[in-house]
């Protein structure tokens, strides 16, 4: 992958229209910030950036529920329940809030692996996104998740205790309604996983062009 070609518009709400929503979604809660905290990072930050909350405060089981595709709630699998295992792969901005730059659904690896994908976003001068940057993104902009173009989330990954990475990696895609998902999840946006060295034609693999701190002070 020598360029990008930008796929689908990361175009997103003010910087302010997001902590609003954040809040009466009650994520500030479950970070243990006043609304008053988050309210803060708005000044900060300039509009066309992502604002999220470090994984270690919001967890992506936590995010999950509130994202809604066509009015369809999100869901874990049931295979996945160790989801707030997945850690990120990369040093994360140290505050409660930072931003992602120019998120990417990443259409233009569809049909590469993880493993492939990985060090050809690296080459790029990218970086590859969280799933919990994945489910912000979702929070915002549900359009940018449609069948037959959902994305991995590659930059969250869970260590074995040898430090090997295991081989699953995380993936937000919208269900079928079959199997163990069962018929009520039908249509609904999906956090499931992917083997590390398998391809998926209908699954691209989420990037950023980088993170910014931002500090919320309570």
């Amino acid at each position: 992958m020598t360029t990008r070609e930008p796929t689908v518009s990361s175009s997103l709400p003010t910087v302010s229209a997001q902590v609003e929503r954040l809040i009466a979604l009650g994520v500030h809660d479950i970070a243990g910030l006043s609304a008053t905290a988050l309210r803060d990072l708005a000044p900060d930050v300039d509009d066309g950036a992502l604002v999220v909350l470090h994984p270690t405060v919001v967890p992506a089981s936590a995010l999950a529920p509130l994202v809604r595709v066509d009015g369809r709630q999100a869901f874990v699998v049931t295979d996945f329940a160790d989801v707030d295992e997945f850690d990120a792969v990369m040093a994360l901005p140290d505050a409660p809030g930072y931003v992602v730059d120019d998120p990417d659904r990443g259409d233009e690896m569809r049909n590469w692996s993880p493993d492939e994908a990985a060090p050809a976003i690296a080459a790029a001068g990218r970086t590859p996104l969280l799933l919990t940057e994945g489910l912000y993104w979702l929070l915002h902009r549900p359009d940018v998740l449609e069948r037959n173009s959902c994305f991995m989330t590659i930059g969250s990954r869970k260590r074995k205790p040898n430090g090997a990475f295991d081989t699953r990696t995380p993936a937000l895609w919208i269900s079928n309604g079959t199997g163990r998902d069962g018929p009520e999840h039908r249509h609904a946006p999906k956090v499931g996983w992917c083997w590390a060295g398998n391809r998926h034609t209908w699954l691209g693999i989420a990037s950023a062009a980088g993170r910014r701190p931002v500090r919320a002070a309570d």
